[in-house]
């Protein structure tokens, strides 16, 4: 069995490929689904995250008050590197949980899809690494549309992760989705046989 990991920026495709990956027989793991159900429902995590940011970070009812955690996290990298501490190691051993289960059941490939890939260390628990990179005014207006906000907004958000070049520096494979879904479908299949027959 492969290991690969999928990343991208915001509004690059990285989803749309993951999916095109699946429908090929692909197992798809994805870290920031996980992050959120470790913060959510792992009573370990929850208990550091308390601990280190407060009670009022989860509400009455125990829901995780993520208003309240932004508040904190954004634009403090100290604080933000504090929460990743606490996260990112439980993400990566559920990803390896991931990956004996997907060996005994005999899977081709496991995908690890996550926005902060190489910014995490996400690259060293996968075989292999894939960007997903598109023009920035293709992904803020996709971005816009999808979750409709204003264009500036997602741009602030956009300068927060990675820059493509560097994307394109440090993956092993980069999928320019710059023509049709045909085409990134496309990508998507020859990117999966490479990988599972290299």
């Amino acid at each position: 069995m492969k290991t690969l990991g999928v990343t991208g920026g915001i509004g690059s495709g990285k989803t749309t490929v993951c999916g095109f990956l699946e429908e090929k027989g692909a197992r798809v793991f994805y870290a920031d689904i996980e992050a959120k159900r470790l913060m959510q429902d792992d009573a370990s995590v929850r208990a550091e995250i308390s601990e280190t940011f407060g009670d009022a970070v989860y509400t009455d009812d125990g829901a995780l008050n993520r208003a309240v955690l932004a508040e904190q996290v954004f634009g403090d990298a100290d604080r933000l590197e504090q929460l990743n501490a606490i996260v990112h190691p439980r993400v990566f051993e559920s990803f390896a949980a991931a990956r004996e289960r997907a060996v005994e059941e005999e899977v081709d490939l496991l995908v690890h899809e996550a926005a902060l890939l190489f910014e995490a260390g996400g690259d060293a628990h996968v075989d292999v690494t894939a960007a997903v990179v598109a023009p920035d005014e293709a992904r803020v207006a996709r971005v816009a549309e999808r979750d409709d906000v204003a264009p500036e907004k997602v741009r602030a958000r956009m300068e927060h992760q990675l820059p493509q070049g560097e994307l394109r520096r440090r993956a092993d494979h980069v999928l320019e989705n710059d023509g049709s879904l045909e085409d990134l479908r496309q990508k998507s299949v020859e990117l999966y046989w490479t990988v599972v027959e290299s």
